[in-house]
């Protein structure tokens, strides 16, 4: 048996044991939820899609980089309790919000563009809207004013009255995550090998900090890419960003340096070449493990349309992670950041 025969066995029966065992685990949380419908506020607030969108546009035309914080406020909303809002609440006495945990400190920011949209909703409708509901379409919206794909929205969610700091700290993907351990992640969501490699591209607008792109940049970066003039011109740009040891952690560049503002297939370009910004981003082309995940990216870099079209369902699939607790539990806030008193 030759080694690229044994090595492909290894990584299917591997990836056929995670997918089982998160199958099995995976009860409360799954990307799918009867609750959700299209229709759902067309009698009780049929302005909520004009709303939400009016305050994006104004957002996003201010500053593109609104778009990004929007997606991934989504789908780190999603990815802990399923999409029920929990990761809009402040920290009280009785209870301890995700904002602080290690995945969000830094990353997470719009909180004050979602109250804004809240205050007007609850103007027009109150109590009707949820929170959880408004990120979602807010979410949407956003890709679409970068020039992304738009899709239906299936509505319908409950705000939490919980929150877990714990489960932000270990159920979200971290920019150094090996790819098994990433796709684990997903796998536990109810998400597919196909939605990572979909759901990465957002990368394709937003920016990341210096703390999760260090290790990549005075790592392999130069081994993944072409050596080229070119990738050497922006390694050098990224390392006069971010210094290798002590300092400037905080110091940002877009993820997508050919046009970070445009949600387009051009972060599957990069991964080509050998240029993500990010080690978890790199992976998903370079890792021995990505036999799966190698052959997506070269299909989304060759078809902008197929990208689109599967980050479209894969979007729905993320955001139709319920958190089963909420419909029975849960409510619609008042003020997004506060469970109702």
């Amino acid at each position: 048996m030759t080694t690229g025969h044994s090595f492909h066995s290894t990584f299917f029966i591997l990836r056929s044991v995670l997918t089982c065992y998160f199958l099995f685990i995976t009860t409360s949380y799954a990307a799918s939820d009867p609750h959700l419908t299209l229709d759902y506020y067309a009698q009780s607030c049929p302005t909520v899609f004009d709303i939400v969108r009016k305050e994006m546009e104004c957002a996003v035309l201010s500053d593109p980089r609104n778009a990004a914080l929007m997606v991934r406020l989504h789908f780190h909303d999603c990815f802990v309790q399923g999409c029920d809002g929990s990761v809009l609440l402040d920290d009280t006495i009785t209870l301890k919000g995700e904002k602080k945990a290690s995945a969000n400190i830094h990353s997470l920011k719009g909180f004050k563009l979602i109250d804004r949209i809240k205050n007007m909703l609850e103007s027009e409708c109150p109590g009707v809207v949820s929170c959880a509901d408004i990120l979602t379409i807010a979410a949407r919206d956003a890709v679409i004013l970068v020039g992304g794909p738009y899709w239906d929205v299936p509505l319908g969610r409950k705000d939490s009255v919980t929150a877990s700091y714990e489960l932000a700290t270990t159920n979200l993907p971290t920019p150094d995550e090996n790819l098994l351990s990433i796709i684990s992640k997903f796998l536990y969501q109810g998400l597919s090998v196909t939605d990572v490699v979909a759901l990465s591209g957002a990368h394709t607008i937003g920016m990341a900090r210096c703390q999760n792109f260090r290790a990549r940049i005075y790592g392999d970066y130069e081994a993944t890419s072409d050596k080229n003039p070119i990738s050497e011109s922006h390694l050098s740009s990224f390392r006069s960003i971010c210094p290798p040891i002590a300092g400037g952690d905080d110091n940002i560049t877009a993820m997508d340096y050919e046009t970070p503002n445009l949600f387009d297939n051009s972060y599957y370009h990069l991964l080509l070449r050998g240029e993500g910004l990010l080690n978890s981003d790199q992976a998903l082309y370079s890792s021995v493990l990505g036999i799966e995940t190698r052959e997506l990216v070269k299909k989304y870099a060759a078809d902008a349309i197929a990208f689109f079209q599967q980050f479209s369902d894969s979007m729905v699939k993320m955001g139709n992670i319920t958190n089963a607790e909420s419909f029975v539990t849960g409510e619609v806030r008042r003020n997004c950041g506060f469970v109702n008193t």
